[in-house]
Formats: C-alpha cells, sequence, structure tokens
C-alpha cells in the first residue's frame, strides 16, 4: 500500500456516498427505520460546495457504494455487522439503492468511485485519480459522518493527502455519532471547516 499523497497538490472536491441508499425515503437506510433528515440536508450542502466547485474548476469526485448482487463481495460487514442490509436486498449493484441521487449532476469530467467497503480507499481505484489529477488535498463531505464519512478521511490522512471536512456538509442518522466522529477526525486526521469557508475558496479554485 503505498501513499501517493503530499499535501502539497491541487485540491479535489470528495463527495461519500450521497446515493439513494441514504438520502432518499425509499431507500435502505429510510426503510430500515432510520431518520434521513440530516442526511438529506447534508446533500443540499455538498451540492452548494459542487456548484462553488464548477466555478472554481476544482475536481469533483463523487464516491457509491454496491455490492454484487448476491453479497458476495460484502464479507464480514454484510454477514455479521450489518446483516439488515441484506435482508432489505440494499445496496445491490443496478438497484435504485446504487444510485446517486438525481440532484448530483455528475458531469462528464466528474469521477465516481464505487466501493464496497466503507472507506473510498478500500479496494477501488481512487489513488489512481487521485495521482492522475495531481491532488494532494480533499474537500471532504457525505454521508454518514461516522461510518464511510470517517472511514474514509482516516485512510486519506494516512496516505499524507491534506484532508478538509465541511462541518455542515457531513451528517450522521444520530446527533450521539455524528459530533464524536468530527472530534475524531479533527484531532488526529483533518481539519473541520464551515460550509461557509469552504465554498469561498473553492469558488476562487483553492482550499480553505
Amino acid at each position: 500500500m503505498t501513499g501517493a499523497g503530499s499535501g502539497a497538490g491541487l485540491a479535489a472536491l470528495l463527495l461519500v456516498d450521497l446515493q439513494k441508499a441514504f438520502c432518499s425515503e425509499d431507500g435502505t437506510a429510510a426503510r430500515n427505520g432510520r431518520d434521513i433528515a440530516t442526511c438529506q440536508e447534508a446533500a443540499l450542502k455538498c451540492l452548494d460546495l459542487v456548484a462553488a466547485a464548477r466555478k472554481g474548476n476544482v475536481p469533483v469526485i463523487w464516491t457509491r457504494m454496491a455490492l454484487h448482487s448476491d453479497y458476495s463481495d460484502g464479507g464480514l460487514m454484510i454477514r455479521e455487522i450489518i446483516p439488515m442490509v441484506k435482508a432489505r436486498g440494499g445496496l445491490r449493484e443496478g438497484t435504485p439503492d446504487s444510485d446517486l441521487i438525481p440532484e448530483a449532476a455528475i458531469e462528464a469530467r466528474d469521477h465516481v468511485v464505487t466501493k464496497q467497503r466503507y472507506s473510498a480507499f478500500v479496494g477501488t481505484n481512487i489513488e489512481v485519480v487521485l495521482r492522475s489529477l495531481e491532488i494532494g488535498t480533499l474537500i471532504v463531505g457525505g454521508v454518514t459522518t461516522s461510518m464511510c464519512v470517517e472511514s474514509t478521511v482516516r485512510d486519506a490522512a494516512q496516505r499524507d493527502y491534506r484532508t478538509i471536512v465541511v462541518r455542515e456538509a457531513c451528517a450522521d442518522w444520530a446527533r450521539e455519532r455524528h459530533e464524536p466522529a468530527l472530534a475524531a477526525m479533527a484531532f488526529g486526521f483533518a481539519r473541520i471547516v464551515s460550509l461557509e469557508e469552504a465554498a469561498s475558496a473553492i469558488r476562487e479554485g483553492k482550499a480553505p
């Protein structure tokens, strides 16, 4: 495992799992009884960052979680940790769950990284993408804060990417997980900034 980040390269906006599974009323999260209102709010804040990135010509990278139709690539995560996903038929490739929210309005220049684990750095091509774009800084938003966002941020930081998390652009299903996750990331892995600070810098093509 080689780290490509130096913290000195260009910046990219990395948006984690803004997909129907977690942000739509008919997605797996809502069907499992989760209150997705905070995730929907964070998704809108992420779209504000996307608009800023378009103005500042900052690359946008989206991640999505999608598993094989028989869950053969789900491993321990599906067998023991979150078996309710399989029970509900969630997160399968080719189903609405795996689609990014329609408001994402992905452009041809964007990159979409498909993952099977919480972290965007496990078993994906994201490091190839980041090296190709000469990225040294990641500005991160998405859902959920304590799982896929935090897992991705930890892995990015330990690969020497300067990592910045936008507070209002992240959400969890429960505040008792959201705030500790932000605190943990701030303690050793990332700088936490406001939406206003992030959007203002991104519009200028810079990292906050």
